[in-house]
């Protein structure tokens, strides 16, 4: 994806854990930060924390859904899923992706991959890899800034 681009519609999941969102739900009033991972990747764990408290700190001024891209046939066990899910504190949407089709909308190769979108839907930032968190925050940070300034 092209910063500017809008958000891919959110289809295609073999499951939705932690509830479902739309598209439309995630646009008009505050950014997006969604957020593509894996059970087999060791980086997606360990800047988990990192992005709980993203969800945390920002609950009522950010979205956070988080996008499971399985790297491989050991990854598509929902159960599995779960499993690591809860052990890793993901309370946020989880979109459950083992067939690849949000991924492919996004163009997106990498976990853990991060892409964060204004209010109006359009991505402002990409960024992949376990490294780099505090770029992360200060982008998302300016586009919550943003968003408050155009209140």
């Amino acid at each position: 994806m092209k910063l500017r681009e809008p958000m891919p519609e959110l289809n295609g999941a073999v499951a939705w854990l932690n509830g479902e969102v739309t598209k439309d739900e995630l646009i008009g009033e505050k950014p997006t930060l969604i957020h593509f991972w894996s059970i087999s990747c060791h980086l997606c764990k360990e800047a988990m924390p990192q992005v709980n408290s993203f969800r945390d700190d920002f609950k009522d001024q950010l979205n956070v859904v988080a996008v499971h891209m399985p790297r491989s046939e050991d990854d598509l066990d929902l159960d599995e899923i779960k499993a690591v899910a809860q052990e890793h504190g993901i309370t946020q949407p989880i979109f459950v992706d083992s067939e690849h089709k949000l991924t492919d909308a996004f163009e997106n190769q990498y976990v853990p991959a991060y892409y964060v979108f204004d209010k109006d839907g359009k991505l402002r930032h990409f960024q992949a890899g376990g490294s780099g968190m505090k770029m992360l925050e200060k982008r998302v940070n300016r586009v919550l800034n943003e968003t408050e300034q155009s209140e």
